[in-house]
């Protein structure tokens, strides 16, 4: 079964940065589409960030300029550096497949949790 595991949250003051990586037993994963997602409490799942499979980059307007997504394939993982956080991006986060080109790989994992304080 593959399963998808996210690390490298926590707890982070305004402006600061945190470094998340994502891995998945049992696929290529990181050779598709992927993107990284978010989830504040009481929102929807949405999209911060994907790469596709020729490492074309795109970006939710609100995290463009802070956020940088990479994969390394040698390694099946993905990353998203994340600078000078904002309290608005604390939420959830979560990685799969990009939902815009191909189905999301099942089950999700259960994301790491990113906290700004401002």
């Amino acid at each position: 079964q593959v399963r998808l595991v996210e690390s490298g949250g926590g707890l982070v003051q305004a402006g600061g940065s945190l470094r998340l990586s994502c891995t998945a037993s049992g696929s290529t994963f990181s050779l598709n589409a992927v993107a990284w997602y978010r989830q504040a409490p009481g929102n929807e799942r949405k999209l911060v960030a994907g790469i596709n499979s020729g490492g074309i980059t795109n970006y939710a307007p609100s995290v463009k300029g802070r956020f940088t997504i990479s994969r390394d394939t040698a390694k099946n993982t993905i990353y998203l550096q994340m600078n000078n956080l904002k309290s608005e991006d604390t939420a959830v986060y979560y990685c799969n497949r990009d939902v815009r080109i191909n189905a999301p790989m099942n089950p999700w994992g259960q994301g790491t949790q990113v906290t700004v304080s401002s």
